[in-house]
C-alpha cells in the first residue's frame, strides 16, 4: 500500500473512535491501557526485527516472559537466533523481558502467501520457441517436450 496522507488520516480518525469507545465503558476503559501497552511492545518489536515481525504477534507479556505467535517453525527457528537481539533491543526502549517463547500457531495467514510472479517473454522468444518446437524431430522422446512448447506458444500469442 502506497502511504498517503489520507490513509493516515483515517487510521487516526479510527483509531481515535475505537479508543473514545472504549473510554464511554467502564470495564473496557480499565482494559485500555493494557491494550496501549501491548501495541507499544508490539511496535518495538517490529522496529528491532521489522523483516521478521511483519508475521508475528504478542500473545502475552507477563512477569518479563514474552509469548509469541509465529505462523510457521521455519520463522521460528530464524526468530529463535535473533531472540538475543530482539531482547537486548527491547531492554534500551524499557522493557524488561528476561525470557521469550514462540508458539507456532497460523494467525496472518492469508498475508503468507507470495504472489506468483509472471514471466513476460519478448515476442522474439515466443517465436524461437515456436521454432523450436516445428523443428524438434518426431519422436516418442520428444512428444511431450513438442506439446509443452506448442501450448506455452499458444498461450504467450493469447496475452
Amino acid at each position: 500500500m502506497r502511504f498517503n496522507s489520507s490513509n493516515l488520516t483515517i487510521k487516526r480518525r479510527t483509531a481515535v473512535v475505537a479508543t473514545d469507545f472504549l473510554r464511554r465503558d467502564d470495564k473496557m476503559a480499565a482494559m485500555l491501557p493494557a491494550i496501549e501497552r501491548m501495541a507499544a511492545l508490539q511496535k518495538d518489536c517490529a522496529t528491532a526485527l521489522p523483516a521478521m515481525f511483519r508475521y508475528c504477534d504478542i500473545l502475552a507479556f507477563e512477569d518479563g516472559q514474552l509469548t509469541l505467535s509465529v505462523p510457521n517453525a521455519a520463522l521460528a527457528a530464524k526468530l529463535k537466533q535473533q531472540i538475543p537481539k530482539l531482547q537486548e533491543t527491547l531492554a534500551k526502549r524499557g522493557w524488561q523481558v528476561s525470557a521469550t517463547r514462540l508458539k507456532v500457531q497460523m494467525t496472518k495467514a492469508a498475508e503468507i502467501k507470495e504472489q506468483m510472479r509472471s514471466l513476460s517473454l519478448s515476442d522474439a522468444a515466443v517465436t524461437a520457441f515456436d521454432d523450436l518446437g516445428n523443428n524438434l524431430e518426431q519422436s516418442p522422446q520428444n512428444a511431450t517436450l513438442i506439446a509443452a512448447l506448442k501450448a506455452m506458444v499458444a498461450r504467450r500469442r493469447e496475452i
